[in-house]
């Protein structure tokens, strides 16, 4: 029953063709409205927790556009990218780069884990075979949502660490979180953001605007490997549905910032974590 009714998530009136393949040859824009339309809404979905929406965007890729799980985190991944970089801009009135550069040991310290586990992450991604890969997905969207459970309202008060134990244990959060990103095609905010507040007790809303900081080289490296990969073409052959798809979802992003104020948390949150445990059991091979 679940899986007649996931696909359903996005209106009809988006004109979702489900049967569509992911090997459509270059030229068809697998129904740039759709593309347009389902990027926004996930990414006011996630504007609205504070997120660029990747990990709900992924599913969408895979369920309802019929990508294959690597073609999908590639695009998954490009469309982050430009999430990301549009993100910061609109987050420098309520918190200045200033007090983003003031904090940069912390940001050094975790980049120096999530480089390199982005690197790792996205050459194990493009060795597993499409069922596992599937399988992969399906268990970190069900992590993720958990993470967003528990750890959304983390207060700032942090754990107690000695200085030597924080930095070492700011590369290895840093590394899992690098590899997590690569994985799904996510920036990562989602992991970055409660590892800030409660490892390094950061403000809540500096932390989001310092994971952008982050995200944006963890991403670009996860990028850069999966370039290495025959999947890369997929962005070449879907480049209208990919600037589509992208400013759809920048679009949403600010508009969910806009009505952050308006959603109710205690109810937004356990929705969206059910979502993807849905999308989770849509994405697990059969």
């Amino acid at each position: 029953m679940i899986q007649r009714i996931l696909p359903l998530a996005i209106p009809k009136c988006f004109g979702v063709h489900i049967g569509m393949t992911a090997d459509t040859p270059r030229g068809t824009n697998r129904n740039l409205p759709a593309a347009f339309g389902g990027g926004a809404i996930i990414g006011t979905l996630g504007g609205l927790i504070g997120l660029g929406g990747a990990e709900f965007r992924l599913p969408l890729l895979i369920g309802l556009f019929r990508f294959r799980a690597l073609q999908a985190i590639i695009l998954n991944k490009a469309i982050s990218l430009v999430v990301i970089a549009s993100a910061l801009p609109f987050r420098a009135a309520t918190v200045p780069f200033a007090d983003i550069v003031a904090h940069w040991p912390i940001i050094l310290n975790l980049l120096a884990g999530s480089l390199l586990g982005a690197w790792i992450g996205a050459g194990w991604a493009t060795r597993l075979q499409s069922r596992t890969l599937h399988k992969v997905l399906a268990v970190l969207m069900v992590g993720i949502a958990a993470v967003l459970l528990v750890g959304h309202d983390v207060s700032a008060s942090h754990v107690p660490m000695n200085e030597t134990a924080r930095v070492l244990a700011g590369i290895c959060a840093g590394f899992l979180i690098g590899s997590v990103a690569s994985l799904m095609g996510v920036a990562g905010g989602e992991l970055l953001i409660p590892t800030l507040v409660v490892m390094f007790g950061v403000d809540i809303k500096l932390a989001g605007s310092m994971s952008l900081v982050i995200s944006l080289p963890t991403v670009m490296i996860g990028f850069a490997r999966y370039s290495r990969d025959q999947s890369f073409k997929v962005l070449a052959q879907n480049r209208s549905f990919l600037l589509v798809m992208a400013a759809g979802s920048i679009l949403g992003v600010f508009l969910g910032g806009l009505m952050l104020a308006l959603a109710p948390q205690t109810v937004l949150i356990p929705a969206l974590a059910a979502l993807l445990v849905l999308s989770a059991i849509k994405v697990w091979p059969r």
